[in-house]
């Protein structure tokens, strides 16, 4: 709930401990911006239809990455969503250097997230 990000490879962890003990991810309230967006890729996920989610590239906390740890860690977050967002965030919103790419939870759970 206004989850505002935080270290990729500390989400993933996180995610992969909730999907370990077969838990739910309701994302809900205002926003879930940056790395927050991996839930999406949990096994049990849902998104409430008003929640804000800010989508934008890797980077070392605001620092631009190398081109090879750009690549790496765009696929890395990539890999947390379904297919139709991974291909859309790598084509489009991992290029977002400054501010985030907004998508709402309706737009979401039109391309298939199940809704809460």
């Amino acid at each position: 709930m206004n989850d505002r990000g935080g270290v990729v490879s500390q989400r993933k962890a996180e995610i992969q401990k909730i999907a370990a003990a077969g838990g739910r991810v309701e994302i809900r309230g205002r926003v879930c911006l940056s790395s927050c967006t991996m839930y999406l890729g949990a096994p049990d996920v849902c998104v409430y239809p008003t929640t804000s989610f800010g989508f934008h590239g890797p980077s070392n906390h605001g620092r631009p990455l190398g081109s090879k740890q750009f690549e790496y860690w765009s696929k890395v977050i990539a890999s947390y969503y379904p297919a139709d967002l991974a291909r859309w965030y790598m084509k489009t919103a991992r290029h977002i250097e400054k501010g985030y790419y907004n998508l709402t939870g309706a737009q979401l759970i039109a391309l298939g997230i199940p809704a809460c």
